[in-house]
């Protein structure tokens, strides 16, 4: 159903790398950035198709050019990626959810595997005294990101340090992506944004709180393409008409209009907007500026009175950077550049530049780099495949903006923190309305409706039992059900919560991520073992995706 979009960057091939040894290049799965759920049986035993390729693959919104919605309607795979290498997927791990006390595995995901005992943190201090297994360039010191988030939040959702100091990272709430990061599939998850130094500025280059929060909301109008909500501000102290009215007064939105017209236009605030007027900060819709950077940590589930939180023990954690500016002149000559390759060279694979200490790039401006559990549940960075897995979905697929997922899905200003918000505060997703797409439609149930299921494998049970009738149909009163308060859908009960820790923490002690990192506990049946090139999903009328793009 999907094909990787971006031109081939350069062959990496290395001898296999041995098991305490990560700087190895070597792929076994050498289409591993294809991800697992491509491989669904869309087709059921009846003949009724179900679609969840909507929820990636789609017509884009400018800057991004990737237009993929054909995806969604056949397995568009080269050669080498036509055997499903997922093989995780087909294991049975009923026995070891069995036999796993439901004390031990609570205990487990309830330890703190990021903060050492004395609060710092603990993979910063692994990485200052580097093993030579993780020491790519032999050089004995780290190259890459050094995690310094403390996870410790204030009232506006800015992250500080043990001194209380700000570290630039500030997280936020968003309604996540249909099926794969519902908790009930098998993680709860987190983001967090953080703008480079000049953007968290006064004009004189003095770190300014406030200025920091308006530069976040226009990057949020830009990535949303629509008017942001703010506290009232101040426009003649900030030198900005924010709201774009025409008159210097009090702004209580950050507005939004794109390219310039009629003698209006966006502009950063601080030290940002004296280097926008010199050239040297670029501001375009759809595009976060240079230098921004992601944290997104994937965790365990932990069943709580009142449903399911974020458990203090991390599966994995996600790092991007944006490195390189790129116009949209940029990003829809590498797109076309890219569907003329898939056009005259079906069979070819994306190959990609970077090793376990610097990340990979993706060909579109961005860095990605990770870090996940060793099989004693101690976080240590991803291999080179390991982080190849990560790249197929930044830079891919047509659903993203500037290839990010969770920011455009960002909480609106009304929400608990004006958005501005880490799981751990307030009630988590409880109380979170659903997403109503631009065509007037509610998202999760137009994705149960199109799927027939509440993930792409259709093998959680639990899900469909409860909100799906024998059709495999959802009704108006069970759409309602979820309709203010999505946690009653993608919250787990609490035994599937704890199978599916135990579940995966099989694939931890396994160390086998490169076969797939999916929490199944049972083999999946609507899986492709294998498809033929181009084989069609029997979709008919690609769906349109949330944001409404012809």
């Amino acid at each position: 159903m999907r094909k990787f979009r971006y031109p081939a960057l350069a062959l990496l091939m290395a001898a296999p790398a041995m098991a305490a040894d990560l700087t190895g290049k070597a792929l076994t799965n050498p289409t591993a950035y294809i991800p697992s759920q491509c491989y669904t049986v869309t087709k059921d035993e009846a003949g009724g198709v179900h679609n969840p390729c909507f929820t990636c693959h789609v017509r884009s919104r400018a800057p991004h050019y990737i237009n993929d919605q054909d995806l969604q309607q056949a397995y568009s795979f080269p050669g080498p990626a036509l055997k499903n290498p997922w093989t995780n997927l087909f294991v049975d791990r009923t026995a070891a959810v069995l036999d796993t006390p439901d004390d031990e595995i609570l205990a487990y995901v309830r330890a703190d595997n990021y903060h050492d005992a004395a609060g710092g943190i603990a993979l910063a201090a692994r990485l200052a005294d580097l093993p030579a297994g993780w020491d790519a360039d032999g050089d004995g010191a780290w190259a890459g990101f050094v995690p310094d988030a403390s996870y410790r939040f204030d009232a506006e959702g800015f992250d500080l340090d043990a001194a209380g100091r700000m570290t630039g990272w500030r997280a936020f709430a968003y309604q996540p992506l249909p099926g794969t990061f519902w908790p009930t599939n098998g993680s709860t998850d987190d983001v967090m944004i953080r703008l480079p130094v000049p953007f968290r500025a006064a004009a004189d280059g003095t770190p300014d709180r406030g200025i920091y929060k308006l530069n976040l909301a226009i990057t949020e109008a830009l990535i949303k393409r629509r008017d942001v909500g703010i506290a009232p501000a101040d426009e003649a102290a900030l030198g900005v008409d924010l709201d774009l009215d025409g008159r210097i007064g009090t702004a209580t939105r950050v507005g939004f209009v794109f390219p310039p017209e009629d003698g209006r236009a966006m502009h950063y605030v601080g030290r940002a907007g004296v280097m926008q007027d010199a050239g040297t900060a670029r501001l375009a819709a759809g595009l976060y500026p240079e230098g921004t950077e992601f944290l997104h940590t994937v965790r365990y589930l932990d069943p709580v009175e009142g449903g399911i939180a974020m458990a203090p023990r991390i599966k994995e954690v996600r790092y991007m950077v944006k490195t390189r500016w790129q116009t949209y002149f940029d990003r829809q000559e590498g797109a076309l550049a890219e569907a003329k390759e898939r056009a005259d060279f079906p069979d070819r694979i994306a190959l990609f530049d970077g090793n376990v200490e610097t990340g990979i790039s993706n060909g579109t401006g961005w860095r990605l780099q990770g870090f996940i559990e060793d099989a004693q549940g101690e976080l240590r960075p991803q291999t080179f495949e390991e982080t190849v897995f990560c790249m197929g979905c930044h830079g891919g697929i047509g659903v993203t903006d500037d290839d990010t997922f969770a920011f455009p899905r960002k909480l609106d200003n009304s929400a608990f923190q004006g958005g501005w918000a880490h799981w751990t505060q307030g009630r988590g997703l409880r109380g979170v309305p659903e997403l109503i797409r631009e065509d007037g439609s509610p998202e999760y149930a137009h994705y149960l409706r199109a799927n027939g299921a509440g993930d792409e494998f259709r093998g959680n049970m639990e899900l469909l039992e409860a909100w799906l009738d024998d059709q495999g149909q959802l009704d108006d009163d069970r759409a309602e059900g979820f309709r203010d308060d999505i946690a009653a859908l993608l919250y787990p009960s609490a035994k599937r919560a704890l199978a599916l820790n135990v579940a995966y923490r099989e694939i931890v002690r396994e160390q086998s991520f490169i076969r797939g990192r999916d929490a199944t506990i049972v083999p999946q049946g609507n899986v492709h073992r294998e498809v033929t090139q181009d084989r069609q999903t029997g979709v008919i009328n690609p769906e349109r995706p949330w944001y409404g793009a012809d």
